[in-house]
């Protein structure tokens, strides 16, 4: 059977990995189940990434590397709460298994993230949306088209708008300055 062409989100990630050796990706959490605040109040600012079960989820958590960086998006219910909301970063690659025991923590796996920062301002899944239109490659990628997967590459000149949109993060232990100096 012919392989199917990779998308250009893909493609342009992998671009970014052979250039830079970090490639950027976007984890999706419900903020019932595990929220930027669980994330930064883990010890460390450090905790498994886990619980995925859709084949291509998983296959995109295998492809993660230590120093990887990822979106960290909050999704939900309401339009309001769907938005990035800050950057974690790979400090484990895949692992098999996990914390819990049984079947279902068999099956799985997982990588594990450290928070890096949060935005200044959460970029809501609406601005993206319309950014489509503007910013090259908007429209491939997948949080666009494939609403429910919860794991996925984002290319670096999306990555970039991304973090330009949200003010940029501030990173742990920075003190952030209410004015620049000159």
């Amino acid at each position: 059977m012919p392989r199917k062409a990779k998308p250009a989100a893909q493609a342009t990630v992998a671009t970014a990995a052979a250039t830079t050796g970090v490639q950027y990706w976007l984890l999706k959490t419900e903020p019932g189940e595990w929220s930027w605040s669980d994330q930064a109040r883990a010890p460390g600012g450090v905790a498994p990434w886990d619980g995925v079960r859709n084949r291509q989820a998983m296959n995109n958590l295998r492809a993660m590397r230590p120093g990887d960086r990822c979106l960290f998006y909050h999704s939900g219910a309401g339009a309001a709460s769907r938005r990035v909301v800050g950057v974690v970063e790979v400090t484990r690659p895949w692992y098999e298994g996990g914390e819990g025991e049984g079947k279902e923590a068999a099956a799985g796996g997982a990588v594990d993230v450290r928070a890096v920062g949060e935005f200044r301002n959460p970029v809501p899944l609406g601005d993206i949306k319309k950014a489509a239109g503007e910013v090259e490659g908007m429209k491939d990628f997948a949080l666009l088209r494939q609403a429910r997967l919860s794991v996925m590459p984002v290319p670096a000149r999306i990555w970039d708008w991304i973090c330009d949109a949200g003010g940029g993060f501030v990173q742990d232990g920075e003190v952030e300055d209410e004015e620049e100096e000159v």
